[in-house]
């Protein structure tokens, strides 16, 4: 007897037999009672009771067949699901009730066998696949402990896969990559290889308890390859410049020498020196200017950061522009961390080309500030005449403008990116013209409600 239900622990099949003997007793005991009080032998006696026990031994013998052994069947194929065997079918898939059990686990039994083979195949192609690539991949458990590693994170260790498995990301020289909370790119000497690294995590889960997925990727061949596109186009660039300098004042230099070496020379002979020592005067500063607008580009030191409050920044900027005004639409009172003088030079450039454009064009400029989310958002609109492609903007030396270095907007950049920001030049919907678009991080914001004393 069970204790807190009173109910009896009595296996199912015998329940069944129990309930078919009580069902089956009262007919039983009227036969039984015939027997005994008819007028008949007592050989007839004797044979009637044989008959009665034979009926109920076949009856029983029936009911387990009928009852018990489909159970106990159903029974076994779920035992055998559950233990990963899916090759039991059950035989026999009627109408009746046991016959749709069977044919449902049947079918179970098929879909856990397919979602199986596509597991194994599955696993089987990523082991394949991680033994394969050229990329070292570690997988690491909630104890920092390395629980998978493929072929060429083995190489990179210098250690085979069976004696790295269970060893702390301390012992690998691991951890502080392990660490990280963003893509890197650094030097390091592994015991198997040195060069340059870039590390990415991933958090996954494996029985339901955490991991964190390592890879390292080798891209000191592919940083030589940008690198020397870099210098190729670099390289042109320069050379394009300065021989568009260097090409007039070499033609002007020997006209003069030609020109002074004359006899008779000629009346206007001054004049035509002084002309041209002008033009190569003028080509020099402009070779000077190209020069130290690169100068400029190639040794822009890392931002101080500071506390830098928007509206003081944005108005100073506005300020200083004084060939139009600048309508200016407030935002929220926000501080963030940057460079102020950096800042001051990226706004600078952005608002003196939305004014070059709005003058062109007879428009005006608009400058708004948001935030968004945890980023800050400075816009300079402008009406001009928009931006017929988008492709050259940041490409060094690509300019539109006559006299423009191509500097400007590639140095506006590398400030946003230094501060973890970014600028972006697109078209305007709402009318003509184009958007400069900087978005800077809010990194501990300080914000006080707007009509707040400053």
């Amino acid at each position: 007897m069970n204790e807190n239900t009173g109910v009896s622990r009595i296996a199912p099949d015998r329940r069944i037999v129990l309930v078919a003997l009580g069902t089956a007793l009262p007919s039983v005991l009227i036969a039984a009672a015939f027997i005994i009080t008819a007028d008949i032998s007592t050989r007839t006696r004797w044979m009637l009771a044989l008959l009665i026990v034979a009926s109920l031994a076949i009856g029983l013998r029936l009911l387990h067949e009928k009852v018990v052994r489909p159970w106990q069947t159903l029974a076994n194929m779920l035992a055998s699901l559950r233990e990963g065997d899916y090759s039991l079918r059950a035989r026999g898939s009627g109408r009746d009730p046991m016959g749709l059990a069977y044919l449902e686990a049947n079918m179970l039994a098929t879909s856990l066998r397919s979602q199986r083979l596509g597991a194994v195949e599955a696993e089987a192609l990523l082991r394949t696949v991680m033994g394969e690539i050229d990329v070292a991949v570690f997988a690491f458990d909630e104890n920092d402990r390395l629980a998978l590693v493929n072929r060429a994170g083995a190489r990179l260790l210098a250690e085979g896969v069976n004696e790295l498995i269970g060893r702390s990301a301390v012992q690998l020289g691991l951890a502080d990559a392990l660490h990280e909370n963003h893509p890197r790119v650094r030097d390091h000497a592994f015991p198997g290889a040195e060069g340059r690294w870039e590390t990415r995590l991933h958090p996954f889960r494996q029985d339901g308890r955490p991991h964190t997925l390592l890879v390292v990727a080798d891209v000191s061949r592919a940083l030589r390859e940008e690198e020397l596109i870099a210098w190729q186009r670099l390289v042109r660039v320069l050379s394009h410049e300065i021989n568009n300098s260097l090409t007039p004042i070499k033609s002007i230099a020997g006209s003069l020498q030609d020109l002074m070496s004359a006899h008779p020379r000629p009346a206007d002979a001054d004049d035509d020196v002084r002309d041209g020592l002008s033009i190569i005067s003028g080509r020099a500063d402009s070779l000077s200017r190209f020069m130290r607008s690169y100068a400029q580009l190639a040794k822009l030191p890392p931002p101080e950061l500071r506390d830098v409050r928007v509206e003081n920044w944005v108005r100073r900027i506005v300020a200083l522009e004084t060939r139009m005004p600048i309508r200016l639409v407030e935002g929220e009172h926000v501080t963030i961390r940057a460079d102020g003088d950096q800042l001051d030079q990226l706004l600078i450039n952005l608002v003196r080309n939305a004014v070059d454009a709005a003058l062109e064009a007879e428009g005006g400029v608009q400058l708004r500030w948001l935030t968004n989310g945890d980023s800050l958002v400075v816009q300079v609109l402008d009406e001009g005449p928009g931006l017929p492609s988008t492709a050259n903007l940041f490409v060094p030396f690509f300019t539109t403008k006559r006299g423009g270095s191509g500097i400007g907007l590639v140095l506006c950049r590398q400030i946003a990116e230094n501060h973890g920001g970014t600028v972006e030049l697109r078209n305007r919907h709402d009318s003509r013209g184009c958007i400069a678009e900087l978005r800077l991080p809010l990194a501990s914001p300080r914000r006080r409600p707007p009509g707040a004393p400053a």
